[in-house]
């Protein structure tokens, strides 16, 4: 478990600053004065959930390979931080939709019928806790690989 323990508190770091993203898109209005924005704006998150990975492995290069680490290294250490937080995700939506803001799902539904981009029915089978967690439970894995792979390239040093 020492072992790994930095990729376990950055996996939880993780999802503590993805929670406070949520936070701050509800307090902005994304999630329902301003959702005409959400789309665009939530995929700014990507920057942070980078730099959340380049500061981790930069620590795990610090602390358990004397300030040297080869890709290979970071790669591994990046999955190990994907599969934790491919592990919390459920939790982390659950959190976001029931507590941070219950009425996501209601507001997406009405913004997606009210402009045509989705019929009703379309609409609810897409925005629901079961489809979300599906999704991020398949996302979170596909994009933490790549994230991973990239990071290590930039985070490697002889």
């Amino acid at each position: 478990m020492k072992k790994i323990a930095v990729e376990i508190k950055w996996a939880i770091l993780f999802v503590v600053v993805q929670l406070l993203w949520m936070l701050l898109e509800r307090v902005s209005g994304l999630h329902d004065k301003n959702i005409e924005y959400h789309a665009v704006v939530t995929n700014f998150f990507a920057l942070v959930a980078v730099a959340v990975y380049v500061f981790a492995l930069l620590d795990k290069r610090k602390r358990d390979y004397d300030g040297k680490m080869n890709w290979i290294q970071g790669f591994i250490s990046g999955l190990i931080i994907t599969l934790g937080i491919t592990l919390l995700t459920p939790l982390s939506q659950y959190l976001t939709v029931t507590v941070i803001s219950p009425d996501y799902f209601e507001e997406m539904i009405d913004y997606s019928v009210s402009t045509g981009i989705l019929s009703q029915e379309a609409a609810e089978a897409e925005f629901n806790l079961e489809s979300y967690m599906i999704q991020s439970v398949l996302f979170a894995p596909i994009v933490g690989l790549i994230t991973s792979a990239v990071v290590a390239l930039f985070t490697r040093k002889k």
